[in-house]
């Protein structure tokens, strides 16, 4: 979360620098020593390599790569080289719905259920109020709850909807804006049900075919089978390239999971600079266009100062972020995920696009790129980028250690406590219905935890039953250095046995709490065969255990069945009620009687 935080500095303050003017004029040909500017970036920031595409009116003026798209093969980059554009898909997944709209298959002003009944909000003013178009500007009331798809991935689509209805507002419909991956996922099923074609489909027959975009495709499975993908990378302790693995978000793709190059990506702009059309073929209505790049819901204020009166605004069109460019209308749509990010802009007044991808995780150098191109191509005054950002970067880490300094002297942590519970008793898959499981295990005297297949972390003691998660990496180990600021907190139901987990995973909410059940282990019908019998609770009343498709169910009279999932050596989890159990009693290795043990109490049952 330390570096999102950075990030956004980074990007808020390019805005600001960009208004600083310098004497020396712009070269006559805006592209003359781009080379010599362009390695420094990639040497300043430590980039693996980047591409980069420039179109005016209908074609591609300028298009080049930079470094390595793989360093260990020593690779390069290409215009041709296929990258993950991230959250550049947005634009593509809305313009399917303007298409829908054109066919009179959907209204923006209509409530999203209209188009997708299995849709539900967290309460039922937000399932009758949020519209499409609210879905299509982020202004749902929704934050991002991004940790329920990143940590908790899913193959369906469906599974994820499901979780919508879980997911707390922080703001009241239409009250603010707020950056909603969910929504785009969405918009995506709603085409995929009134179209009856898959949202992978619709954009390859009504976008990447029309455009020649033949290389594009939707999973990093087909772009790690390409003769010219890149490798994704990071930088770790400032300055060393650490290659990353591709991240697998197909569920979640019309938020985010094309991949594509720079020169394919360039059709794509020039539709937009052209009004909709390429190569005189109409690929989106206009009125679509129109929308599309026009403010729906304000981002923030981006007030003019006197030193900078050249940010006039900062808005939200459909899939796009508008804002003024040194007094240029920009339309603007950054993508990150693991390894790479992009950026895909045009100015629509100057019919000029710009598209920079890198492979390079939460990287800086695609605004800088295209900002020192924006500058050349307007003919605005030149900045030296590289250095300011590298100044601003220098000085957010000093701002970073200080804080995390501060942090430390200032830290709640209760030294020399200890958890109330061996550490096995904190065993458990966790769930919350709007995220997902945590798998918490012991493993060599110590506590982990796993968040879908991605993620395993050492849960080090803070002290009482709070946990601090250090990320586990598969080649570094755990790196002590990087504390999170995560905290796993455990507590016990009043039976005294641990029920649940809680952590902060969406700022501005409370904990989320995970229930905890048992973790089933596995056992053989014939090792079953043993509890079968009944169990006599009082005289009058007698309660069944016996095995139906082949798994194990006690039956009390008066209440329904309960199907027994085994958690230990003769222990059984109720499977639908938290925190009850059944521990069979044995003596020379027969069945004697079991006990119910409940969070009201401990009752026992004599075998009949």
């Amino acid at each position: 979360m330390k570096k999102i935080a950075l990030i956004v500095c980074i990007l808020t303050s390019i805005v600001s620098f960009a208004q600083k003017k310098n004497k020396h004029p712009q070269p006559k040909d805006p592209f003359t020593g781009l080379d010599t500017t362009f390695e420094k970036l990639l040497k300043d920031f430590h980039a693996a390599g980047f591409a980069v595409a420039v179109v005016k009116k209908n074609k591609i003026i300028y298009a080049k790569g930079f470094g390595y798209r793989d360093i260990e093969k020593k690779l390069p980059v290409t215009p041709n080289t296929l990258f993950a554009i991230g959250s550049c898909t947005k634009a593509f997944t809305a313009s399917q719905i303007g298409l829908l709209v054109q066919n009179n298959k959907i209204a923006y002003d209509n409530p999203a259920k209209n188009y997708l009944p299995e849709l539900n909000f967290y309460n039922n003013d937000m399932n009758r109020l949020i519209t499409v178009r609210d879905l299509m500007c982020h202004r749902t009331g929704l934050p991002r709850h991004d940790f329920s798809w990143y940590l908790f991935p899913s193959s369906s689509r469906d599974s994820l909807i499901k979780r919508i209805q879980y997911q707390e507002p922080t703001a009241g419909i239409r009250e603010k804006w707020q950056y909603n991956n969910f929504m785009f996922l969405v918009q995506g099923v709603i085409t995929e049900k009134l179209t009856g074609k898959s949202w992978e489909s619709n954009i390859k027959e009504n976008i990447f075919n029309k455009l020649n975009m033949n290389r594009s495709n939707f999973s990093v499975t087909l772009m790690a089978k390409d003769s010219n993908a890149a490798v994704g990378y990071t930088v770790k302790k400032d300055s060393i390239i650490k290659k990353l693995d591709y991240y697998t978000i197909d569920a979640m793709g019309p938020a985010g999971s094309i991949n594509s190059s720079v020169n394919e990506m360039a059709n794509w702009v020039i539709t937009w600079i052209n009004g909709g059309k390429f190569n005189g073929t109409e690929i989106l209505p206009a009125a679509y266009i129109t929308e599309a790049q026009s403010s729906q819901m304000v981002i923030g204020a981006a007030l003019p100062t006197k030193d900078h009166p050249d940010v006039q605004f900062s808005t939200y069109g459909f899939g796009w972020m508008l804002t003024s460019y040194r007094g240029h209308y920009r339309v603007e749509h950054g993508g990150n995920i693991d390894g790479f990010s992009a950026s895909t802009s045009f100015f629509p007044s100057d019919s000029i696009g710009i598209i920079v991808l890198t492979n390079q995780n939460g990287s800086v150098v695609t605004s800088a790129v295209r900002n020192i191109i924006s500058d050349r191509l307007l003919n605005l005054s030149p900045f030296a980028w590289s250095d300011s950002l590298k100044a601003i970067i220098d000085k957010a880490k000093v701002t970073a250690k200080s804080a995390e300094q501060l942090l430390k002297t200032s830290s709640n942590q209760k030294l020399n406590t200890h958890p109330s519970h061996p550490l096995k008793d904190y065993e458990g898959l966790y769930n919350n219905l709007g995220y997902g499981t945590i798998d918490v295990f012991e493993k060599n005297d110590s506590l982990f935890m796993k968040m879908g297949p991605k993620d395993t972390a050492w849960l080090k003691h803070y002290h009482y039953d709070i946990f601090q998660p250090f990320a586990i990496d598969k080649q570094d180990g755990i790196d002590t250095t990087e504390a999170s600021s995560l905290r796993i907190s455990f507590t016990m139901n009043d039976a005294g046995n641990i029920d649940a987990l809680h952590t902060q995973l969406e700022a501005g909410l409370e904990p989320l709490k995970f229930t905890r059940k048992p973790k089933p282990k596995s056992i053989s019908i014939d090792e079953l065969k043993k509890y079968v019998g009944e169990y006599e609770i009082t005289p009058a009343v007698t309660a069944k255990v016996y095995i139906k498709d082949d798994k194990l169910f006690v039956f009390v009279p008066g209440q329904p069945e309960y199907e027994l999932v085994n958690t230990d050596t003769n222990l059984f989890a109720l499977k639908i009620l938290n925190g009850y159990f059944v521990e069979f009693n044995i003596e020379k290795d027969i069945v004697t009687s079991l006990t119910f043990k409940q969070p009201n109490g401990n009752f026992k049952a004599k075998k009949k």
